[in-house]
């Protein structure tokens, strides 16, 4: 990337708002580009490749009319934004895609998208289905590296190159370094103002997924630098909240909350912690660290992971990590952010509800349709909860 004297929060809104530039720039210079949907998707190999990891997502902003010619009416309406942008040709620089098996609406994407986008491509785009296993058991995690391997194979395939241990271990280094950094980032949001918005790492997140993964440490190296320096950050708020959900990939929900009178200080979603807050383990063969940070580590509701004795430790198994983030932040309420029909996510909502309260933790749950239609609705729904936490 050139050198530049902008400040690293205006080359994020940049990237943020024009988040397939640079993709198109290194493409143009013989870079090849893969999408990939959640956070179980391994993008090590493709850095170790020598290819852009890119991440699909939707646009807020635009109605989704030809997806749901092609798909039913109760489809995430996520999953139908990204197939509607597809459609449009808005991921036409892209050289493939990798879908997991991460809910049934992503796993169906996989065949939508080669029948109806890709088809219509020029050349043979790669496309990849990776099945990841529900349960956590021992026959999963051999199961589950037979999977990452045949991902690799593919990969190798497609490219003509061999991704060695060496240059699998290479692209871990630089992915973890990646986490830590991120780390580094949520931690300016602890202090009591935050030094950092919500909504500005979702901007931050969103821009380092569409760029190489160097690239994206150096910028978050400079914004980490930037941040205690400047002297337009948040403001001091009585509402210090955690925000739950799946997929949220868009500042304008963060913006309502931080417009209603909160600071969002963390968060548990797949453009957020949950993609990021898991390192891969050094280990002698990389592909065992890469299964057991994919399988295991990675806490998502889509993932069962046993039966305990009693509800309490059901709860506590489900959702401590949560309580720890929230005595972490000095976090004094939750918000949870549900995609219509994302089930996965809903059916927590009620143990959650249970989870929280009995530590005093006011819960606020808002259903959204991944569009601006809601947004008063929202903002005033936010300003009575924050009310109630003062």
């Amino acid at each position: 990337m050139a050198t530049t004297t902008k400040g690293a929060l205006e080359r994020v809104k940049e990237l943020y708002a024009n988040r397939d530039a640079r993709v198109k720039e290194l493409r143009a210079q013989g870079q090849k580009a893969f999408g990939y949907y959640c956070c179980y998707s391994p993008t090590e190999f493709m850095t170790a490749a020598g290819i852009v990891p890119y991440r699909i997502m939707g646009d807020i902003h635009q109605t989704t009319v030809e997806a749901f010619s092609n798909i039913e009416s109760n489809f995430c309406p996520y999953i139908a934004s990204c197939f509607e942008m597809g459609l449009n040709g808005r991921y036409d620089h892209l050289d493939g895609i990798l879908v997991p098996h991460t809910c049934d609406n992503v796993q169906r994407i996989y065949n939508f998208w080669k029948y109806y986008i890709q088809r219509n491509q020029p050349g043979e785009p790669f496309a990849h289905y990776m099945n990841v296993p529900h349960v956590i058991h021992p026959s999963s995690h051999k199961f589950f590296r037979n999977e990452i391997v045949a991902f690799k194979k593919a990969v190798e395939e497609y490219t003509g190159e061999e991704i060695t241990d060496k240059k699998l271990k290479e692209a871990i280094e630089l992915h973890n370094e990646n986490r830590k950094l991120i780390h580094q980032l949520y931690d300016l949001r602890k202090s009591d103002p935050p030094l950092l918005r919500g909504s500005e790492v979702t901007e931050i997140i969103v821009a380092g997924m569409s760029v190489p993964v160097q690239e994206f440490n150096q910028l978050l190296r400079d914004v980490i630098n930037e941040i205690p320096n400047r002297k337009d950050g948040p403001e001091k708020k009585a509402a210090r909240l955690l925000v739950y959900g799946s997929e949220l990939d868009d500042n304008s929900f963060l913006q309502v909350i931080e417009e209603g009178g909160a600071n969002v200080v963390m968060d548990d979603l797949c453009i957020g912690s949950r993609m990021y807050w898991p390192i891969v383990d050094v280990t002698d063969d990389p592909l065992d660290g890469l299964t057991n940070r994919y399988l295991d580590q990675i806490v998502c509701p889509r993932t069962f992971r046993g039966y305990p004795d009693t509800r309490e430790q059901d709860l506590d198994l489900r959702f401590g990590y949560l309580k720890q983030y929230a005595d972490e932040f000095k976090v004094n309420g939750i918000v949870l952010y549900i995609l219509s029909f994302c089930d996965i996510h809903e059916f927590n909502v009620p143990d959650m509800r249970d989870y929280f309260q009995k530590f005093g933790l006011p819960v606020l749950h808002i259903e959204d349709d991944y569009t601006m239609a809601a947004v008063g609705q929202v903002k005033t729904r936010v300003q009575a909860f924050v009310e109630m936490i003062r």
